[in-house]
């Protein structure tokens, strides 16, 4: 059921007893940036808490970055009191926004001057500088505000995740995404049987395995087929192995490969919305002598999708290289 729909069966004022019950926890109980006491005012869209002095500094980011209200003044939608509760508060917020504050740069406190303030806030939601470094996004382009929108999704989602995974839910896996693989073909594959092989790709992710159809007699095989993969949040490397069937015997392995999907979904998370960008290159998996690139791979928004055309050399094996395109899917997709 989607936030929208429990927002139905409300009733118009709980959004705002709602908000108040947040603002009564621990952590809630003092300004986001600057630590002062009882603070009545909070970034919407960022999902803290603040204090009125800190609140003059988000006014002047612009709601693109911050999207200031009154918890008891100002008019409430549901889904704005949603955000907020999805992100959890300051503390919540804070170990993402604050992440890496380097050495020398210190938190303003409740007395601080409006330029120390304004400094430190600045730094944390417009320039994203104590961002995890996954999240942060580094352009000058002219599409800052949908970049701060996207950044904004990411963060939603991440805390959505993190809010899921702390119900502990039985055991299952929470998944950030999706990979669709069309795997277009092979070239020059290893001899198997007596003359040919007869192959078939296999990809795992996690306890996912995923395989292609076998193609007869071909050391060439075209198959342009897509395979599906669900990307878990503690993902490591899709490993591919290409096997050659055998109809009597165990099949025999002809050669594998692991895929790097970081940089890949890296990139994919921190723009957010592909469609809202044209073509362009956002990141790049380098070639080097301890993978199986045959060439750099670069990550690319095509017509508002994530993409990535990979070449490898087959690993262990004498002679063989894949072809692949893979294509990263949100969860909201």
């Amino acid at each position: 059921m989607s936030h929208h729909q429990i927002a139905l069966g409300r009733p118009p004022s709980s959004g705002k007893r709602r908000l108040k019950d947040l603002l009564a926890q621990r952590d809630n109980r003092a300004c986001a940036d600057c630590g002062a006491l009882d603070p009545k005012w909070a970034s919407a869209n960022i999902g803290v808490f603040i204090c009125l002095k800190c609140c003059g500094v988000h006014r002047s980011l612009g709601t693109h970055i911050s999207k200031v209200l009154s918890v008891t003044l100002d008019e409430w939608s549901e889904e704005e009191v949603d955000s907020m509760f999805e992100v959890g508060g300051n503390a919540s917020a804070n170990s993402i926004y604050e992440a890496y504050i380097p050495e020398g740069v210190s938190k303003p406190g409740p007395d601080a001057g409006h330029e120390q303030r304004s400094k430190f806030i600045r730094s944390k939601y417009e320039r994203q500088e104590f961002l995890k470094p996954s999240l942060r996004i580094l352009s000058s382009s002219s599409k800052k505000h949908s970049l701060q929108a996207s950044l904004s999704q990411k963060l939603m989602n991440s805390f959505r995740s993190s809010s899921s995974s702390n119900k502990k839910s039985e055991g299952m896996v929470e998944f950030i995404g999706c990979l669709k693989i069309k795997v277009l073909k092979g070239t020059n594959l290893a001899v198997r049987d007596m003359l040919t092989s007869d192959p078939y790709v296999v990809l795992k992710l996690g306890q996912q395995k995923v395989q292609t159809s076998v193609v007869k007699s071909n050391l060439n095989p075209v198959w342009n087929e897509e395979l599906m993969l669900s990307v878990p949040q503690n993902y490591g490397p899709i490993k591919l192995q290409v096997y050659d069937y055998d109809t009597f015997s165990a099949d025999d392995i002809m050669g594998e490969a692991e895929i790097d999907i970081q940089p890949m979904i890296t990139s994919a998370t921190a723009f957010g919305d592909a469609g809202m960008f044209g073509n362009m290159q956002i990141g790049k998996w380098l070639k080097s002598h301890d993978n199986a690139l045959l060439e750099d791979s670069t990550v690319n928004i095509v017509d508002g999708k994530v993409k990535q055309a990979v070449k490898l050399k087959l690993q262990n094996v004498e002679s063989g290289e894949l072809d692949l395109e893979i294509e990263w899917i949100p969860l909201d997709q």
